[in-house]
């Protein structure tokens, strides 16, 4: 049975045979080609690769996906970004950089988080702003990225992206700020609804897992947020009951009390509730139309994790300590063949037979997909399934524009 074990040391080793062998083009170009509904669109996208010793190589640009693979084989990149798609290509760009960010890793208890953030933001793309092409992606360590992917969503100016990210922005200030969420009355739909995600989960990670009315330097951060009255009447509960749940439904009865009996609203256990649950967005990259993001099916070096799709029908049992290291995947390659698979690589074979008889200016054979043979299977497939929907909506609006072009 393969081990999962990572050594970065080994990924100057691993990485040539990832991308000479497990690396998705075909679906990687069929994405950013977007049906090739615009024109250019692809050739005109920048592609940024991080090489060994933090070589930082800006500025790429590919005109097919052939050109693509080739170079990723050349430089086989340690990271791989996407950039904004320009009006004209680029020349290459390569300089050192330094990485300012921290090396600590996600806590299981910790990826709640995530699944909240993905739940919430995911309905609010979709319901209040009507985005249907949503790819959501593991970042490989910590977090997840979503790829917007309507052509609307695209073509949205900065002050647009900017009036979008601010919508979804709920959190405000730093460490010196006490209370970062305050709501007003009536509270907004889009809040509601994000106030059902945070209950559904609040118990499990709040409670139970970051024991926030346990320990007493996290319950001194949680009294701090509610009003002074309520505080003494909690601390003297909290001296007998030890118990988390019945110490939040005292704090949530208090609440509720005291928006009965006051005009303004008292919203102090929701504001908790959002304070400890909800996403904090990278605001600056969602509104800069130049900002990289770390691309699909691109190795985190420190984690050895493939950054890869999740299915949301699937998102409560996502766990991202399954995710497939390079490590696992290219051993996985060296497996014995079982007899299923013996036989449809021999189909494979077949069909690459008939293509080439039926087609003779065919210049690259289809190539045996070996990520089929690995973990990173499920996850491709995945990607497969959100590509079939993004073609779906790529032929409508080529539908749609030859219908105009004919009332003209």
């Amino acid at each position: 049975m393969p081990s999962s074990g990572y050594d970065s040391a080994s990924l100057p080793d691993l990485l040539p045979l990832y991308y000479r062998r497990l690396f998705p083009f075909s679906q990687y170009y069929r994405w950013l080609n977007y049906g090739g509904v615009q024109r250019n669109y692809f050739q005109n996208r920048e592609f940024s690769f991080t090489l060994k010793d933090d070589i930082y190589v800006r500025y790429q640009s590919f005109s097919t996906q052939s050109e693509l693979e080739k170079e990723m084989q050349k430089m086989n990149p340690y990271k791989i970004d996407i950039g904004a798609v320009y009006s004209h290509r680029h020349l290459n760009c390569r300089r050192k950089f330094e990485r300012g960010k921290s090396a600590a890793d996600i806590c299981p208890k910790c990826w709640t988080l995530m699944t909240i953030a993905i739940r919430i933001l995911d309905r609010a793309l979709r319901e209040d702003f009507g985005f249907r092409l949503l790819l959501w992606v593991y970042s490989g360590r910590r977090g997840v990225h979503c790829w917007v992917c309507d052509e609307a969503a695209r073509k949205l100016s900065v002050a647009e992206r900017s009036a979008v990210a601010e919508y979804l922005s709920l959190v405000k200030g730093g460490e010196e700020t006490l209370r970062k969420v305050v709501l007003s009355d009536p509270i907004h739909p889009f809040i509601r609804d994000s106030l059902t995600v945070v209950e559904r989960y609040f118990s499990q990670y709040a409670l139970q897992g970051q024991d926030i009315l346990g320990k007493k330097e996290t319950l001194d951060k949680v009294l701090a947020l509610v009003p002074e009255d309520v505080r003494k009447e909690l601390l003297q509960y909290f001296q007998t009951e030890k118990i988390p749940e019945k110490r939040w439904g005292r704090l949530s009865t208090l609440a509720q009390s005291k928006r009965s009996t006051v005009k303004k609203g008292q919203y102090f256990e929701k504001e908790i509730m959002l304070q400890y649950c909800y996403p904090r967005l990278d605001v600056n990259v969602s509104k800069g139309v130049n900002h990289l993001l770390k691309s699909p099916f691109s190795v985190h070096p420190k984690t050895g994790r493939i950054s890869v799709p999740i299915d949301l029908k699937e998102l409560d049992e996502f766990d991202p300590f399954d995710v497939p290291t390079i490590s696992l995947i290219c051993e996985e390659l060296d497996r014995p063949r079982t007899g299923e698979e013996e036989e449809e690589k021999k189909k494979e074979k077949e069909e690459d037979a008939k293509e080439k008889e039926n087609d003779k200016d065919t210049v690259e054979k289809r190539k045996i997909r070996d990520y089929k043979r690995t973990s990173l299977a499920k996850y491709v497939k995945c990607f497969d399934r959100f590509l079939d929907t993004l073609a779906r909506s790529q032929k409508g609006e080529l539908l749609k524009r030859s219908d105009l072009q004919k009332d003209f």
